[in-house]
């Protein structure tokens, strides 16, 4: 088939059935490629933006099905670690002093500071000071002796079965006739009291 350009003059639309065959057909794949590509524009890409939206989408729940799986698959080791947790915070405010049982503390301390050799200067409780779920009560305790005695008081204070934080220590020689050497230490003691009106 030898292409002859002279079919392709004097072509008019309103005769299109009176058109050379290679016209036509020329016209037939022009018009095929217009209505494929307006289909394809109107119609697929749509779908295509969608389809990319719904894997995308469906990436992020398989994401969240893992996570939620595994949350099913261990429930019964996070029921068990929780009810660990609970165990060991109702444990710690055992371990808090009741506002009935505060005033016992001084003497405990009054007691493990005199079997341990110390003579006390000051031991009294400071303002009490609120937190959260507790209240923080600091006592001030000045007492005198050698460096081993502290070593003990302090060790006795950690057994005590009730919570006893020892913080801002200060020991100062303290002149003396003797050739012992006197040591006078100044801490503060803290002891935590829980709130019973916020926990129940």
């Amino acid at each position: 088939m030898k292409f002859d350009s002279s079919q392709f003059e004097n072509l008019e639309l309103d005769n299109i059935g009176q058109w050379p065959a290679a016209a036509k057909l020329v016209l037939t794949i022009f018009l095929s490629v217009v209505v494929i590509g307006l289909g394809y524009v109107g119609l697929i890409s749509d779908k295509i933006k969608q389809l990319d939206r719904v894997i995308a989408e469906e990436a992020i729940l398989k994401q969240s099905y893992k996570a939620k799986y595994h949350v099913a698959a261990n429930l019964e080791l996070f029921r068990a670690q929780m009810l660990e947790a609970e165990d060991i915070f109702a444990n710690q405010l055992r371990r808090l002093p009741n506002s009935h049982e505060t005033p016992g503390l001084l003497d405990d301390i009054t007691f493990i500071g005199t079997i341990s050799g110390l003579d006390f200067v000051k031991l009294e409780w400071q303002p009490e000071i609120s937190k959260e779920i507790y209240i923080e009560l600091p006592i001030d305790i000045v007492v005198n002796g050698s460096y081993h005695s502290f070593g003990s008081f302090v060790s006795k204070i950690a057994g005590l079965p009730r919570i006893v934080t020892l913080h801002d220590f200060k020991i100062d020689i303290m002149p003396t006739n003797k050739d012992t050497l006197n040591l006078s230490l100044k801490l503060e003691a803290k002891t935590y009291r829980y709130q019973e009106a916020k926990i129940q």
